[in-house]
Formats: C-alpha cells, structure tokens, sequence
C-alpha cells in the first residue's frame, strides 16, 4: 500500500515538474520571440539603402525607371520630400544620428529651395521641376528636425535655424484665411484652399510651438480640428474646405489617410477607438485589411492588401498601448516582405515598389521594437 501511495505522488510530482518545464519553455519561447523582434535590423533599411537609393543620395520613389509625363505626378527614380521625411523620422526613431546626417545634408543640398521652401519632387539627378510644397511633408520634416535637436547636440544650431526657416516660410506663405494649406506655389503666388486632414500632424505642430516656430496658441487650434471635425460614424472626412469651413468626405475611403489622421488623433482626448475596433474585426474575419473601402457599405472597394496599411496600423496599435494587436499586424506584415527573391526586404510585388510601402512598414516595426524594450 505505502509503495502505491509513494508511486501516485511521485508521477504527481513528475507530471507537476512537466508542466512546469513546459510552461518555462513556452515563456522561453515568447521571450526569445520578443528579444528576436527587438533585436533584429530590419532587412528593410538594406533594401532602401541598396535598390532605392539615386546615385545621388535621394531616395527614388519606385524601384523601376520610368519617364515623369506630368510634373504634378510622380514617376520612376524622382524623389519626393514625403520620403525624406519618412526616412528622417526612422533615423531618429533608430538613434541613427549618422542617418539622419546624412538626410539632412540631402535637405539641404537639393530639397531646400533659395525661398526656404521645401520642393515637393526632386528628378532623379536632384533638380526639382516644381514650384509647390506639400504641407504634410513639410511639418514632418520640421518635426523630426525638432527631435533630432533635443536628441544630439551635434549640429543642433543649424538643425534649429532649418527648422525656423522652413516654419516661418510656412506661416507667411502656406497659409489661406488664417489656416494652413496644402500647398502653396511660390511662382505664381497661389495657394490652395484645401487642408487636408492628414496634413494635420498635432505632435510636429506641438514641437513647434514648444520651439517658438508658430504662433502661440496654433497647436490648441489644429488639435480642436481634429478634435471637432465630424465622422461619418467610422470614417473622418478627407479635407477642409478652409474658406467655406466645410469637411469633405470620399465615396471611396483610402486606409492610409485615415490610419494618418487616427494616429494624430492618438495625442488627444479624442481617440480613435471606432476605426480601432472595426479595423480589428476586419482583420480577425477577413484575415488582411484591404487597402480602401467603400464608405457607405463599410465593405472593402479593392482586393489588394498595402504594407502601408500594416505599417500605420501597427504605430497606431503601439500608440493605443495594444502590444498583441500590434504584434498580430507585424507578423502578418512581413509575410509581405522579400517575396521577390531580386529584393530581400523589399515589399516587392509584380517587380515594382512604391517607396512608402517601405517606409511606413519600418516605421511601424521600429515603434513596435522600441515599445518591447522599454
């Protein structure tokens, strides 16, 4: 009888010490997983650098050639100051100061034109054909020239007096009854009457008013835009009409624009919880999220899945302080990544890419690395 009983308790004991191992080589598991993620360089930053780099420094907008028809559209190797600032905005997300040098000196070099504006499009030699800025693109570049000065102290003088030209170009000429604008052409002196709501980036204007780069009081105003602009019960409209203070909205509604504008919202009391749980419904049912919907349906208006979307989406995860949602996108991510076996870490497909597709995937990846560590 005592040899049974002394049998039963040691195959507990036994069963007890397995569970115990497996749950410390699942934690192991999760852990090594978590290191692997915070650790790893993305393959990503070696594509750009490698297959997206003009000879030149500038970063081309698609990876194959092709010959620009219209200067207000994008082709080939042209260069856009929407990606310089996406690649800034990684440096200084990565610590990279060498990077972001080297980015700034891009900015300076060809980007900044004798009138302290910011050239939208760049040939792929660095010229620009343009006279116009873009708005969006230039409050992120200020921003992440902002950060970079509270991050090192080399160069933060000149980074400073950058950012202060830039921003005072803005405030005299991009502005249309008292808001800023899209765009403003600096040869016919013409500004649109158009903003954009994801040119409304709250945490670049919240440096630059922490830096005396706007007038007092501007951030309190864009953030009650934001704040106060209407949804259509899930969606925000696309732009605001600023001479008529009217909101317009998109039949066919872009992923990317309003995981923009959800991510500004993210710095305010106005979450943007709705797009949240609807997005993750999405993704729990259909497995992707498509890259448009159609509004008034909710139901997806494209097939094709955008490495953008994931990209924006995990920032906005991070953001939102849902790591698991967060993690769920990356690795449905970079299923995406170097399936053209031409292009290791590239989101390649058909033998083309648009540079964004890059970026704001590293973007998000960086975030979520830097999230894991903390």
């Amino acid at each position: 009888m005592q040899e049974g009983a002394m049998k039963r308790v040691n195959r507990k004991r036994l069963t007890w010490w397995i569970i115990l191992a497996v749950g410390i080589t699942a934690a192991l598991i999760i852990f090594v997983k978590e290191r692997f993620v915070m650790n790893e360089s993305s393959p990503t930053v070696s594509f750009v650098q490698d297959h997206m780099t003009n000879p030149n420094g500038t970063i081309a907008t698609y990876l194959q050639d092709a010959t620009s028809e219209r200067a207000d559209i994008v082709a080939g190797r042209e260069a856009l100051s929407e990606s310089l600032g996406l690649w800034m905005q990684y440096a200084v997300a990565k610590n990279d100061q060498t990077l972001f040098e080297e980015s700034y000196e891009l900015l300076t070099t060809y980007f900044l034109m004798p009138q302290k504006y910011i050239a939208w499009k760049l040939d792929a030699k660095g010229e620009s054909q343009v006279t116009t800025n873009a708005l969006g693109d230039d409050f992120r570049i200020v921003g992440a020239l902002l950060k970079a000065a509270d991050q090192w102290k080399q160069g933060r003088e000149a980074k400073l007096e950058t950012a202060s030209e830039i921003s005072r170009t803005l405030l005299q000429s991009v502005r249309n009854k008292g808001y800023y604008v899209d765009f403003h052409d600096f040869a016919s002196g013409h500004s649109t009457d158009t903003l954009s709501l994801v040119y409304v980036d709250l945490p670049s204007l919240q440096l630059m008013e922490k830096h005396q780069m706007v007038e007092p009081g501007t951030y309190a105003n864009y953030e009650a835009l934001l704040k106060k602009m209407p949804d259509d019960g899930l969606f925000y409209p696309k732009t605001f009409d600023v001479v008529h203070k009217k909101y317009t909205y998109d039949d066919t509604v872009n992923l990317i624009d309003q995981l923009i504008v959800a991510n500004h919202l993210t710095v305010t009391d106005r979450k943007p919880d709705k797009l949240i749980s609807f997005l993750k419904k999405e993704f729990n049912t259909r497995h992707q999220l498509p890259g448009q919907y159609k509004r008034e349906s909710r139901t997806p208006a494209v097939s094709y899945e955008s490495s953008s979307v994931y990209g924006l989406a995990i920032l906005l995860a991070v953001r939102s302080g849902d790591p698991k949602w967060a993690k769920q996108l990356y690795n449905h991510m970079t299923t995406l990544r170097g399936q053209d076996s031409r292009y290791p870490g590239g989101y390649v497909f058909d033998g083309n890419t648009h540079l964004f597709d890059n970026l704001f995937p590293l973007l998000g990846e960086t975030a979520l690395q830097n999230s894991l560590k903390k």
